[in-house]
């Protein structure tokens, strides 16, 4: 099983990973948009599918149509893992490569979405501060690396959750007889 956590989490890690970098790059001096994020969420969707396809695989192929909701999930999680790490390194080489302040960008950001409500001053004020604390912290690899984890991996949770859910129901989608 773990060679298989290793090749589908290694193939969703690059699927996340590659174009998170590419799009980092192209993006390098513009605030981060919601369309950013929206693209970010569906390549991480789609990267997860991986993990769909491999409980599908080990299901049909090695284990005679029948797997258990648990050991699926762990195949789920174990390819969550290792993809989220691989997008955090990927981060992590976005960051380096680029000089990219990302924190200021997000920051200047949020205080604009928050004036064009029409926020008090006092909220924007506490606001700033708080933007101030997380790019201090930021800086700290210790809490950013973690932080970048928890982008993805509740995307992978969820995603091992139904897919577990669902093929261990041998009649969904059930192998070809050939």
């Amino acid at each position: 099983m773990l060679k298989q956590i290793l090749k589908y989490g290694l193939i969703a890690g690059l699927i996340v990973g590659i174009p998170m970098f590419g799009l980092a790059l192209a993006m390098k001096d513009h605030p981060p948009t919601a369309w950013g994020m929206a693209i970010g969420y569906l390549t991480m969707l789609i990267a997860f599918s991986t993990i769909f396809l491999a409980i599908k695989r080990k299901r049909d192929i090695e284990h005679g149509g029948v797997i258990g909701f648990w050991p699926a999930l762990g195949l789920g999680l174990g390819i969550s893992v290792v993809a989220s790490i691989i997008y955090v390194l990927c981060w992590e080489a976005v960051l380096a490569t680029t000089g990219v302040d990302f924190i200021a960008a997000y920051s200047e950001t949020l205080i604009e979405e928050q004036k064009a409500q029409g926020a008090s001053a006092e909220t924007i004020a506490a606001l700033a501060q708080e933007m101030q604390q997380l790019a201090s912290d930021y800086t700290n690899p210790l809490f950013r690396m973690p932080l970048t984890f928890t982008e993805i991996f509740p995307i992978g949770l969820l995603v091992s959750l139904v897919s577990a859910g669902l093929l261990r129901n041998s009649r969904f989608l059930p192998a070809q007889r050939r």
